[in-house]
């Protein structure tokens, strides 16, 4: 299940145009990039949940066909259901009966995680429910868990099982392996947060909840700045995707590029885009497909999405149009 139905308050007025899943990365969207790396992994059959600007990502994907996948869709009317009641919600899209895991991973992030590490762990440790953890520097703010000897969860949002010798704070990177019957701790009405019900729940009965720690590539992108810093990444190859449909950097072959104009090694340029006669583009842009930079525009450390026309100067910007 990729997890989609986010708001995306914190991306300010980028959450009006788009849901956080359809921010472009180097010509896709979030979600369809978590799409492509379950594809990797091996999984085929996707559920994604649903709620503000939907629409969007239920015509990027669509019947995922196009993707070799089969794609259906949670739609959450009325009110989001948060990360808890979004899963229960799809639970018949989930569950065929036979005790098979579950993977969600979050539709915000991108990520180098090797799958079948983590559901070999989940299936040796005889795991109800594992949780994908990395070291973080903010891991205590954000309410950071511990990992004993084994892989068990001792530590969960500040609360920490007697006797238990934990190991570094860490967080959660909303990448979990679930048994169906972890579903069955999520509270049946309202609107939930999965950690703070079925898991605290879990880990009081001090069995069946496992930790999977990674130090792979991760990155979130919640805010502009997030969002900013993680095409940056990409861009400066700090992360392999090599189930990436498109080149990560360079100026695709139908693209123009006037005259004089320098196009930085760490850009990315879109198919169609037209760089104007004597423009600057980088370090570290991405120029959406059929975009347009007039000439002379310098720009840095900037985002334009697609079919945008930039006429002055911009760093540190998210360019919509």
């Amino acid at each position: 299940m990729i997890m989609a139905a986010g708001l995306g308050t914190r991306l300010g007025e980028l959450s009006d145009l788009r849901p956080k899943p359809m921010l472009p990365v180097c010509g896709a969207p979030l979600v369809r990039w978590a799409a492509l790396w379950l594809r990797a992994q091996g999984v085929r059959e996707i559920v994604v949940n649903l709620h503000h600007l939907g629409e969007q990502i239920e015509a990027e994907l669509g019947d995922g066909s196009a993707l070799g996948l089969a794609v259906a869709y949670s739609r959450e009317h009325g009110q989001i259901l948060g990360t808890g009641g979004g899963l229960r919600q799809a639970r018949a899209l989930l569950d065929d009966g036979s005790d098979a895991p579950i993977v969600v991973v979050n539709g915000k992030i991108l990520l180098e995680l090797e799958l079948g590490r983590v559901l070999a762990a989940h299936r040796e440790a005889g795991a109800e429910a594992t949780m994908v953890l990395r070291p973080d520097a903010d891991a205590e703010r954000w309410g950071s868990l511990r990992v004993g000897p084994g892989g068990a969860i001792v530590g969960l949002l500040g609360a920490l099982r007697e006797g238990a010798t934990p190991g570094e704070p860490l967080m959660f990177t909303g990448v979990h392996v679930l048994q169906p019957r972890f579903l069955d701790r999520i509270p049946r009405e309202g609107p939930q947060c999965v950690v703070r019900t079925a898991y605290t729940e879990l880990f009081r009965e001090g069995r069946g909840l496992h930790g999977f720690v990674t130090r792979d590539y991760w990155w979130e992108h919640s805010t502009v700045e997030r969002y900013l810093q993680g095409v940056a990444n990409v861009l400066e190859g700090r992360v392999r995707l090599p189930f990436a449909e498109r080149p990560l950097r360079g100026v695709a072959a139908s693209a123009k590029v006037g005259a004089g104009a320098r196009v930085d090694a760490s850009a990315w340029v879109g198919e169609g885009a037209e760089i104007g006669a004597g423009a600057e583009i980088g370090p570290r842009v991405q120029i959406g497909d059929r975009a347009v930079v007039a000439p002379g525009v310098r720009l840095r450390d900037a985002i334009v999405w697609d079919g945008v026309r930039v006429e002055r100067d911009a760093e540190r910007a998210v360019l919509t149009g």
